[in-house]
């Protein structure tokens, strides 16, 4: 019998010894941030312009109804395209090293994005508009499918063992201001201008303008360097990983009881948590993050202002949010974290959206970000970390970005879908929304219970951690 440490949060080590300096942490923990809001900010954009106006302009406007299914739907193609890419791209992230690939991953990303602020409307050129819409969400999906569970990793990689909440948060914080800032762009439009000149040429300002942004977080990472943990790791060699027959022979070669164990036990369990905890915080993000905008401004009849400046609120009460439950996942352990968050917004669901039923804007802020940063972004704090944790080195990458889009395709992309049509056959009701929130929720609450404990684990350790 092995006397080899177990692989959960008990087994902890020395830091490796490739290490790095606290400015490449910093360029790290940029590189991470800027990967991430830009993500967010393109999937925000489309999602508030989803919910605004591209079922006008990209969709038969004589059926406003069916429009606004459709413009979700595209919203939820582009989650089609994730798993897909991130198959693709984290494979080659465990294989020759993170860095490379997240250069490549936000390139993709972000010139899909650009390119949407370019296309013809349904008016100009028919059913080749939503086509051309389509064909660019599958690209950008492609790119995002290895890009938010790279930087996850990478960071995870780079942190120390008792700081890895507070700093992986920082992801969390990239999608928080991704968020804001597509949310504030598209509230400063519809202030200045009028709303025909948005439909007419404005909406296309934010996606163009996101090259920017695009262009300083591909110089960041060209001068990012690699994961210490990836280039620790025994079974790579010369910056590339063995295949599993040189990894048997070499582990056998030097006792590598670790990796021995890692080859022949499949992490069966370490899987089905981590996809619960995605599956929940994913649903719930979309739900709230991308219907229930459209729910308050259309089905509600609220000013379209309103929808982007709740978002924008919400999101600034995240950036104390979100820290705070990365420090206080680092000193009670995330598995303790996440039970307690899932539980209080169980029984917060409910509340919030009867205020938010009640389509008083006043009600409206408070019951958004009650429900937004306890049911969406507290759980993403913790979800940028606990799954990179959950699994071992040698495929980190890919059963993260894997676990992380299949749960996101069928949680965020079916969902708003869902939703629309559910809301649209209850003649308005909320309860469809309040319902699947539930559901959602309930599944991160059960991942948790069922786990044990991996805080802090050695993220050498090429065991999944359960």
């Amino acid at each position: 019998m092995s006397n080899s440490p177990t692989p959960g949060a008990a087994a902890t080590a020395a830091p490796p010894t490739a290490q790095r300096s606290m400015g490449d942490l910093v360029r790290a923990s940029v590189s991470g941030w800027l990967g991430t809001a830009l993500e967010f900010m393109d999937y925000q954009l489309y999602s508030l312009a989803a919910a605004l106006v591209f079922s006008q302009l990209f969709f038969d406007a004589d059926n406003p109804g069916m429009a606004v299914v459709l413009a979700m739907a595209t919203y939820g193609v582009g989650y089609v395209a994730r798993p897909v890419g991130a198959f693709f791209f984290a494979r080659i992230g465990d294989r020759v090293g993170r860095r490379k690939v997240l250069f490549y991953t936000i390139l993709l990303m972000g010139a899909a994005t650009t390119l949407i602020g370019f296309l013809p409307t349904y008016e100009q050129v028919g059913l080749l508009a939503p086509i051309l819409l389509v064909v660019l969400r599958l690209a950008q999906g492609f790119g995002a499918g290895a890009e938010i569970s790279g930087a996850g990793v990478m960071l995870s990689e780079y942190a120390p063992n008792n700081r890895r909440g507070i700093i992986a948060s920082l992801v969390a914080l990239g999608t928080n201001c991704g968020t804001l800032f597509a949310s504030a762009v598209w509230a400063i439009l519809l202030a200045v201008m009028l709303e025909a000149d948005v439909i007419e040429w404005g909406w296309r300002i934010p996606f163009i303008g996101s090259a920017v942004i695009m262009v300083f977080a591909l110089w960041v990472r060209f001068n990012l360097k690699e994961s210490p943990v990836f280039e620790e790791r025994t079974d790579v060699v010369d910056g590339k990983a063995l295949s599993r027959d040189e990894m048997v022979q070499l582990a056998t070669a030097t006792n590598d009881i670790r990796t021995l164990e890692s080859l022949k036990r499949k992490p069966i369990k370490a899987v089905a948590v981590a996809f619960l905890l995605r599956f929940g915080q994913a649903g719930n993000s979309g739900l709230v993050q991308t219907y229930l905008i459209s729910f308050i401004t259309i089905t509600l009849a609220v000013s379209k202002e309103v929808g982007p400046e709740v978002v924008i609120v919400s999101s600034l009460l995240g950036f104390i949010t979100i820290p705070l439950v990365g420090i206080l996942g680092d000193t009670f352990g995330r598995r303790r974290m996440y039970i307690i968050m899932s539980a209080l917004s169980l029984v917060l669901i409910v509340p919030t959206l009867l205020l938010i039923n009640t389509a008083e804007t006043l009600w409206i802020f408070v019951g958004y970000a009650i429900v937004h940063n306890i049911s969406v972004l507290g759980l993403a704090s913790m979800e940028n970390i606990s799954i990179p944790e959950i699994f071992g080195a040698r495929n980190r990458y890919t059963l993260t970005a894997m676990v992380r889009e299949i749960a996101a395709i069928i949680a965020t992309g079916i969902g708003p879908v869902v939703a629309a049509a559910w809301v649209s056959a209850a003649t308005g009701s909320i309860v469809p929304i309040m319902v699947l929130m539930g559901l959602f929720t309930a599944a991160a609450l059960i991942g948790a219970i069922w786990a044990p404990e991996w805080t802090g684990r050695d993220l050498t350790d090429p065991r999944a951690a359960m």
